[in-house]
């Protein structure tokens, strides 16, 4: 194994572990010591979360740092690994979503994905990440299921990257994510069927799960 190969696992291996530390845990942590993310609300460790729990300030800051662990370990890869670029930036990209999704750090239970995902977008293809982030936008808007914006937003990852990505190992990563966005939603889908998924704004004592990015 040459050089190039045990650098880029390294990265692999530091982005799962990146991936892994749970940010809306400590977020929500710190702006309220009292507060178990995983013992309110949904239990969730992500944004919508974060947000319903201790303020919608504390969720912003979730979104960006959990989308910007994803900027940051794939940021590396470009600068320190030159040979087989987009394997690697594809590979460090599957390593710090699976650590999101399921975390070392809290028994591997860990958010849904989302935010972790756009990260990854964002970095490989900006464009790609502005419309998948638009049309999330307009599902939202017309229908009020954060859930639902989310789940759009992840079928139309793949295609739009097939059409826009440089690379065949994005578009592949783009496939896993998308399948894997879908699976830690499988709830969400449950409750949209039944009807019983809860829309944007509806307050808190009405019934619903959580529903959105994370």
């Amino acid at each position: 194994m040459d050089a190039s190969w045990v650098r880029g696992l390294s990265f692999v291996a530091f982005a799962y572990f990146l991936g892994s530390v749970p940010f809306g845990v400590l977020v929500a942590h710190l702006f309220d010591r009292s507060v178990d993310l995983r013992a309110v609300g949904s239990g969730n460790i992500g944004a919508t979360n974060v947000a319903r729990a201790v303020g919608k300030a504390a969720g912003i800051l979730t979104l960006f740092l959990d989308a910007g662990k994803a900027i940051f370990a794939m940021a590396l890869v470009q600068m320190f690994v030159e040979d087989r670029a987009d394997l690697w930036l594809a590979l460090v990209g599957a390593a710090v979503f699976l650590g999101h999704v399921f975390p070392v750090y809290l028994d591997f239970r860990g958010g849904k994905g989302v935010a972790t995902a756009l990260g990854i977008v964002l970095f490989l293809s900006p464009v790609t990440a502005f419309i998948l982030v638009v049309l999330f936008l307009l599902v939202v808007y017309f229908t009020r299921y954060v859930s639902l914006g989310s789940l759009s937003a992840a079928v139309a990852l793949p295609p739009m990257m097939a059409l826009l990505a440089t690379s065949r190992h994005f578009v592949t990563l783009s496939l896993a994510m998308m399948f894997l966005v879908i699976f830690t939603h499988r709830e969400n889908i449950h409750r949209l069927l039944a009807g019983r998924e809860r829309k944007f704004g509806v307050p808190e004592s009405e019934p619903a799960g959580d529903d959105s990015p994370s």
